[in-house]
């Protein structure tokens, strides 16, 4: 059987498809093309932030260690629900990671997965990443709930939702290294 023409470019293209939507090549050019288009979070406008009022959150670390949200009240919180297999989770975890080493100790990070701590471990040591991420053990509250990975949220110390950003951004960027030094020094 002799396939003309039209037919041979059809199975040409299905085939092109098929490489980006199910190997390891597609999530690569999947990654790479997120990164591309990422840029800095926007600010809620101030009218229009929501103020988180129930901090019951209970999340365990991959060491284990158990973690209440209601211990990072009146401190600024980024929430990053993410996964191993999100291509746009995967092409923000670097700027993620950079900001990380740098505000540790004065943002609360919380990197959420549903996925099994030897797996997000086991992603992160072989990317090289130096943070960490929790699983959840009990329902977020209702103002941090979402069903789109990766969503990222930011809320000052007066537990009011700075940002809530779905998709890729570069949380490294200094446009948002200055919301979040503003932030920090901040007692509104």
């Amino acid at each position: 059987m002799k396939i003309n023409k039209p037919n041979r470019s059809d199975l040409i293209f299905l085939g092109i498809i098929l490489i980006f939507l199910f190997t390891p090549i597609g999530t690569f050019l999947k990654v790479q093309f997120s990164r591309l288009i990422a840029f800095s979070p926007s600010e809620i406008e101030v009218s229009k932030r929501e103020v988180l009022s129930d901090y019951n959150w209970q999340l365990v670390g991959q060491d284990g260690q158990k973690f209440d949200l209601n211990e990072a009240k009146e401190k600024v919180i980024l929430v990053n629900y993410w996964a191993t297999w999100c291509p746009p989770c995967i092409a923000e975890m670097p700027y993620l990671d950079e900001l990380y080493k740098d505000y540790k100790d004065k943002v609360v990070f919380l990197f959420v997965s549903n996925e099994d701590a030897s797996v997000t471990q086991a992603f992160l040591n072989k990317k090289g990443y130096v943070l960490s991420s929790m699983k959840p053990i009990s329902s977020s509250p209702k103002l941090l709930e979402t069903n789109s990975l990766p969503t990222t949220y930011v809320i000052d110390k007066k537990g009011k939702i700075v940002i809530k950003k779905t998709g890729t951004a570069d949380w490294n960027s200094e446009s948002f290294r200055t919301i979040l030094d503003e932030l920090l020094v901040s007692n509104e």
